[in-house]
């Protein structure tokens, strides 16, 4: 049955609650994305109602949670999608499923399996993670080969090689991506030699809209993909993974006794569900609008930004000498504009995403060099 929404006296008694005016959405140059806390999160459920009622699901069954599997089985072109708890539990179900009973499992060091999951493949799934290219983005398909190669003059017990996971874009590089050629490269060796492959996918429509690989390319290089529902399509959280239908009709029973199986997931479903539609073609507005935007700003003198080498949407930004980092975004905020302040050396990281789209390029440009002028 539809979803009823109660939207506005659900939080009306929330006095910590401050969300923006809903006539002045605020542009945010950084994240990957809008998030929605409290009540706007509720008011974009309405809207995503009004265009289609939402169904709830139990136990992740049926509702708006299939809804979502079934778009994104099209969408990435595997067998079967299943809608996760969270990104962590989709990989590392993903890599205990394909790695079996061996235990090695290849991975960037930069990795968010190796630096930020809390050692839960170690600890829970006996899983033995091997980090290569030591504080880089990605390792080579020749880095790779030799590793494993080497496995056996190197090592003396046999432990099984179980899969390569691989995340991209990374994190902790800035949102650097992996080059296609060297995830081409990695997928043809490992399919040679029986290896599975996991593409830790959270951010994946960001390297897709930066280097212009369809989603379904790069998912097709790898055995699973999980894809985050928070970062870029609005929802509180949870995750897709996508694979096989004989492996992913495995993951059911694993969510439940890991204790993820909530009775209801339609809250986070539809949002994204919603949130999915269009979302390309946003994000390639977005860029075309950094590019006027940026443009503009690299004309005036101290001003200098610049894409990062084999980056998606974070920019490093350099502002003029004497910049009051506290003036200025005191300014900027007073046009609904939200971006990093300088540090020390007078730099800034700064994202591109579809906030730009809440207003003109004009007044985004003029409204920061305002700031500017201001701070100085």
């Amino acid at each position: 049955m539809p979803a009823v929404l109660p939207v506005a006296p659900l939080l009306a008694n929330d006095s910590n609650k401050q969300p923006a005016p809903a006539n002045e959405p605020i542009v945010k140059l950084f994240g990957d994305g809008e998030f929605y806390d409290g009540l706007p999160y509720l008011e974009q459920l309405q809207l995503a109602n009004n265009k289609q009622p939402i169904k709830v699901d139990r136990y992740g069954a049926g509702g708006a949670v299939e809804e979502l599997e079934k778009k994104f089985e099209a969408i990435i072109g595997k067998e079967k999608a299943i809608y996760m708890p969270s990104g962590t539990m989709a990989n590392q179900f993903a890599i205990a499923l394909l790695s079996g009973e061996n235990i090695k499992v290849f991975v960037q060091d930069t990795s968010h399996v190796y630096r930020d999951e809390a050692d839960a493949a170690q600890s829970i799934f006996n899983k033995r993670l091997m980090p290569l290219a030591k504080n880089q983005t990605f390792f080579t398909a020749d880095e790779l080969k030799k590793a494993i190669e080497n496995l056996d003059s190197e090592e003396v017990f046999k432990s099984g090689l179980g899969c390569v996971s691989i995340e991209n874009p990374v994190r902790r590089s800035d949102g650097r991506m992996v080059p296609i050629d060297e995830i081409k490269k990695i997928s043809e060796y490992c399919r040679s030699r029986n290896i599975k492959l996991h593409l830790d996918g959270a951010r994946i429509y960001l390297a897709s809209a930066w280097s212009g690989i369809s989603i379904k390319e790069y998912a097709s290089y790898f055995d699973t993909i999980y894809i985050s529902l928070y970062k870029y399509l609005g929802a509180s959280g949870g995750a897709i993974l996508c694979g096989e239908k004989s492996l992913i009709e495995k993951i059911p029973h694993m969510i439940k006794i890991h204790g993820g199986n909530m009775f209801g997931n339609w809250l986070n479903a539809a949002m994204a569900s919603y949130k999915l539609d269009g979302i390309e073609e946003r994000l390639q507005e977005a860029i075309k609008r950094s590019k006027e935007i940026f443009g503009s700003l690299n004309q005036i003198a101290g001003i200098k930004i610049a894409p990062l080498d084999g980056g998606t949407n974070i920019y490093s930004m350099k502002f003029p000498q004497g910049i009051q980092g506290q003036k200025f975004g005191e300014s900027l905020t007073g046009y609904f504009i939200r971006m990093p302040r300088p540090d020390t050396n007078g730099e800034a990281k700064i994202s591109v995403n579809e906030t730009l789209l809440y207003r003109e390029p004009k007044y985004i440009i003029d409204a920061i060099k305002d700031s500017i002028n201001k701070a100085r």
